[in-house]
Parts: structure tokens; C-alpha cells; sequence
């Protein structure tokens, strides 16, 4: 086994491709499946047995009923942090970091000619992979093994849940000269009670309050300084 990664391939065709295959499939997507594998081995750049995994999503997408592909697409990436598209929310969460990574981003996008359509949101995997399409190889590549242990989780999470979308990360992975591999994911709450809210009177689980009758701590902290500080927030593929 080498222990170099092997020269990047051009991609362009297979990460849109794959940016497709991770899109909600409404009724236009599915009907340009064929068209999309055919895309997939005419450029070559997965191997025999990937490409073999990647047919038999799109077999199984082109063949279930409509609505049972798009309940699950829904159930599968919308309703799960695990398996969530959206790459800052693996990274920043709901954190305030979030917003200034977002916008630069856009920043990265916009000085390579790109813009978002209406309601795209810069950090989804399916635009990320539009981008990354537009760049020369090596830089492909690099750009990918910037977020490759974002792709991990998620293929890592696709797993726990035997998703057969997995293949699309797997082969995400292996452009970014990586091996797909399953790493640990924590357990996700359920959706009523990652949604639950305290009871009224019963105190949060915010830092410093609790339930009535149990100790209220005192925390104490620094005043604010009378001036900004402004650091930088690194993104996926941003350059210096």
C-alpha cells in the first residue's frame, strides 16, 4: 500500500453529481437519474466498486414511490443534527460563530464568480460540492480534505442508520484521498425531546439556574471591555 495520496483526477462531473444525489429528489431530479449515472462513469473518477454503490442508490431512488423517497430524504437529513448537510452545524452548532463563518464563506463563493441562489444557504454540502466543482484538482482535493472530518461524521452517522446515501459520502471521501471509515457519532436525542421545554417553574438547563429550593450559584465575571475584538473565523477552503 502507498503511502501517498494518488494524484488528484478531475472531478468536476462527479461532485455535481453527487451534490445532486444528496438534493431533495422531487420529480425533476428523479427524472434525470439516468443522466446522472451515465455522468458518473463516463468521468471515471471512483472505482469500480463505488460507482457499483452508487448505482444501486439511484436504482433504489428511480424505483420507490416518489413519496416514499421524499419522506425519507426528509426523515434522513432534515430531522437528525447527525446527519445534517448543513457543515457549520457540525462545526459551530448554534453558537454565534456560526453567522461570521457564513459570511465568509459567501465571501470565498463570490470571489470565485459564484452566488447563491434564493434561499441556499453557503454552508449545505450540496452547495459546498457545487464550489468545490468549479476549482482545478489539486485544489479539490485539498478543499475536501479540509472537511473530511465533517464527511466522516456524517458517513459515520448514515451508517448507524444503515442509509444507503453513505455511498455518496464514501465517495466524497475517497476524492479527498481518504478513507471512509466509521468514527464515533454520540447519540442522538429524540426529536420530541430535543424539542422538549422546560416546565414552567422547574428552572432550565442553562448554566447558573435550577429547579426552586435548590441553590442558585453565584457566578461572577469581568465587566465587558469597552472595545471589539474582531478574529477571524476560518472556513472550508477559504485561502489566506
Amino acid at each position: 500500500m502507498s503511502l501517498f495520496k494518488s494524484a488528484p483526477t478531475t472531478a468536476t462531473k462527479t461532485l455535481r453529481v453527487l451534490a445532486h444525489l444528496l438534493s431533495y429528489p422531487d420529480a425533476e431530479l428523479r427524472a434525470h437519474l439516468p443522466e446522472l449515472q451515465d455522468a458518473l462513469h463516463e468521468e471515471g473518477a471512483l472505482s469500480s466498486a463505488r460507482l457499483a454503490e452508487l448505482d444501486a442508490l439511484i436504482t433504489r431512488l428511480s424505483r420507490r414511490r416518489p413519496l416514499d423517497v421524499e419522506a425519507d430524504h426528509v426523515e434522513l437529513f432534515d430531522r437528525g443534527r447527525g446527519t445534517a448537510l448543513h457543515l457549520f452545524e457540525h462545526v459551530h452548532g448554534d453558537s454565534r460563530d456560526r453567522g461570521p463563518a457564513m459570511v465568509d464563506l459567501c465571501q470565498t463563493y463570490e470571489a470565485a464568480g459564484l452566488f447563491l441562489a434564493p434561499g441556499e444557504l453557503p454552508d449545505h454540502l450540496t452547495v459546498v460540492l457545487q464550489y468545490a466543482s468549479t476549482q482545478p484538482p489539486a485544489q479539490t482535493q485539498a478543499f475536501l480534505g479540509e472537511i473530511a472530518h465533517i464527511l466522516q461524521v456524517i458517513f459515520s452517522a448514515l451508517l448507524r442508520r444503515d442509509a444507503a446515501h453513505a455511498c455518496v459520502l464514501a465517495a466524497l471521501l475517497d476524492l479527498a484521498g481518504e478513507k471512509a471509515q466509521a468514527v464515533a457519532v454520540p447519540p442522538e436525542p429524540e426529536l420530541d425531546e430535543s424539542w422538549a421545554e422546560p416546565m414552567a417553574f422547574d428552572g432550565c438547563s442553562t448554566q447558573g439556574q435550577a429547579r426552586p429550593g435548590q441553590p442558585q450559584p453565584i457566578q461572577i465575571v469581568r465587566p465587558p471591555v469597552s472595545h471589539t475584538l474582531r478574529t477571524n473565523h476560518p472556513t472550508p477552503g477559504a485561502s489566506a
